[in-house]
């Protein structure tokens, strides 16, 4: 049976996505065909959620979750960056029925963790898990999780830009990457690789975010146009980081970094 390749990074309050790469996972891609390229957005239905900030919440972990203390601030990235993905994928009535509160954002962010720690336990080459220890899940931690309750019946993966732009035009997707400091502080306009010398910047460790939209498309005799690619992505640090809490990055970016990148695309093919 394949190995599944991890890298672990150390979990903070604010990163907590580890890299798990399975082969029989990655082996559902859905290649590129030659397809036009075309911009696309997905917009949440619910608020920005903040895993950072979770006691000026009113989200007491203590109390929900049978711990000591509260904590304020989570790893929870990956459970975060599903939950903005499920709001988009289930409709409003499927959304409730799974306990998933649009319109509240404490709410919301309960139901992050609690994706977050099922992501924990379905991260099989771990034998930690959330609310024992706060230890970061993976992209495909949360997609098994999310299989695991009902909430999707597949996914697939991308593993070129080519690939992750003909994803997202079906739907959004959830990227796991590699966090650099200088990405913390984006510009105006939510891009986190406005200077190009974030490359040189310290890795803070690794980050899960919910791509949303493929905002523009570039192409320079017929070859899609790296450099002046975006892709918007939902963040979960509050509203007020970056533009109204969204982010943007260059498809060059994602390709610098793509060996430090998985995507996934969760799907829900009876919705």
């Amino acid at each position: 049976m394949p190995d599944t390749y991890v890298r672990e990074y150390n979990p903070a309050g604010h990163l907590g996505r580890h890299q798990a790469l399975d082969p029989r996972s990655l082996a559902y891609r859905r290649p590129y065909d030659g397809q036009p390229l075309r911009a696309t957005a997905w917009e949440p239905r619910l608020p920005v959620l903040d895993q950072t900030r979770l006691l000026s919440q009113g989200i007491h972990t203590a109390e929900a979750y049978g711990l000591e203390s509260d904590a304020d601030a989570l790893a929870s990235c990956t459970g975060n960056a599903a939950t903005a993905l499920l709001s988009i994928l289930l409709t409003p009535e499927q959304a409730h029925a799974a306990a998933l509160n649009l319109t509240d954002a404490a709410m919301a962010q309960h139901f992050a963790i609690g994706l977050y720690a099922d992501a924990t336990t379905c991260d099989q080459w771990s034998d930690l898990a959330w609310p024992d220890q706060d230890v970061g899940s993976s992209g495909l931690g949360v997609a098994k999780a999310m299989r695991a309750r009902g909430l999707i019946d597949q996914y697939g993966h991308a593993n070129t830009a080519e690939e992750l732009c003909t994803l997202l035009q079906t739907g959004p997707v959830l990227m796991g990457m590699s966090w650099h400091e200088s990405f913390s502080a984006p510009n105006n306009h939510g891009f986190i690789d406005s200077d190009s010398s974030w490359v040189d910047s310290e890795l803070e460790g690794g980050h899960e975010i919910c791509v949303t939209a493929l905002e523009e498309v570039a192409h320079v005799d017929g070859v899609l146009n790296l450099e002046r690619t975006v892709l918007r992505f939902r963040q979960s640090w509050g509203p007020s980081w970056g533009d109204h809490g969204e982010g943007r990055m260059r498809l060059s970016t994602y390709e610098a970094m793509r060996p430090d990148i998985d995507v996934i695309q969760p799907r829900k093919d009876g919705r």
